[in-house]
């Protein structure tokens, strides 16, 4: 299957032959977690993102209660030959319980949401398909064997996983090949280098990192005081009181090297993780989510800027310091 990729340079996603540009987008925000939303815009910045080379559009089932799915399909569908849709099952939050955020792996239920979210979407096939959160109470075997079988039955094309350890995404490869691993990963929050972005480069497991801005913290934008009453970064530690001076002297540094250079704080912070991936071997598609066409434009010109060594060693140091839990 084969994708226009425009101004971004191609992606491999695992062995399955599944190309995409080497930046994607999170359409998340456009249904729920970051305050309203300008319909209108989003949808301009969903096609804008096709002109830029961008193919990857990420979902879940979750995301606005079914609303994300069903907001991006008459895009997905218009434009089919173009874009690849990556969805995700796992959390059983519902418009009947907003509230439930317990997980199921179970065989019986990715039956069922697969082709709840294909309904949504009003495909015939989804092109990556993740398990959103893996829950130990459910073999691998069972919930990648139930994952394998919707390969074999023509309703999804590639299998990821999202926020598994090594020795998870060690093993569920060996059951089934893995696309793509969805984890976070940013210049603040870089957990998954010790051990799990070396093993899905060893693998040839691509890498999608949510939140490569931070939650917008790495934009240089957003502490709990301007946030939205109906933003959820409220409740995240790194947007909080008590640590919003100590973040904001990082950001402020992010910012003036940025400055020096002539190019925004974000798109400082997406040079640096394509450039730590390059030193891993990782095939990296980042996804960062916006509503507006102009963040956009930002985000995928970023894939183009090369830091020299003294820019990279001035941002290392920054993740150390950082203050409270991603979450």
């Amino acid at each position: 299957m084969q994708h226009p990729i425009g101004r971004l340079s191609p992606v491999q996603l695992g062995s399955n032959g599944l190309q995409v540009g080497a930046q994607g987008l999170g359409c998340m925000g456009m249904s729920e977690f970051y305050g309203d939303t300008d319909v209108a815009e989003a949808r301009a910045t969903l096609s804008h993102a096709l002109d830029l080379g961008v193919t990857l559009f990420d979902t879940a089932d979750m995301y606005g209660l079914g609303a994300n799915e069903s907001f991006l399909g008459p895009f997905v569908r218009a434009h089919r030959s173009q874009v690849v849709l990556a969805t995700k099952f796992g959390y059983t939050r519902s418009p009947e319980a907003p509230d439930d955020w317990s997980l199921s792996n179970r065989p019986e239920y990715i039956r069922r949401a697969v082709d709840k979210s294909l309904a949504r979407l009003g495909i015939d096939v989804i092109d990556l398909y993740y398990m959103h959160r893996h829950t130990p109470e459910v073999p691998l075997e069972d919930s990648i064997g139930a994952m394998a079988d919707l390969v074999r039955a023509g309703k999804v094309r590639a299998l990821g996983l999202c926020e598994v350890s090594a020795d998870e995404l060690r093993q569920a490869h060996s059951i089934h090949p893995i696309a793509a691993l969805q984890s976070e990963w940013s210049l603040f929050s870089r957990q998954i280098e010790e051990s799990i972005a070396p093993l899905a480069a060893s693998l040839g497991i691509a890498i999608v990192p949510f939140a490569p801005l931070g939650r917008g913290l790495l934009t240089g934008a957003g502490f709990a005081g301007g946030l939205a009453t109906n933003d959820f970064r409220r409740h995240f530690p790194r947007f909080s009181t008590e640590n919003q001076a100590a973040n904001e002297r990082l950001v402020t540094t992010l910012d003036t090297l940025a400055a020096r250079r002539g190019i925004s704080s974000a798109q400082l912070a997406l040079a640096w993780l394509y450039a730590r991936a390059r030193q891993l071997g990782v095939n990296l598609v980042p996804i960062p989510g916006t509503r507006r066409r102009s963040r956009l434009a930002e985000n995928v010109a970023a894939a183009a800027i090369r830091l020299d060594e003294p820019e990279l060693a001035a941002l290392d140091p920054l993740a150390k310091a950082v203050q409270g839990e991603a979450i």
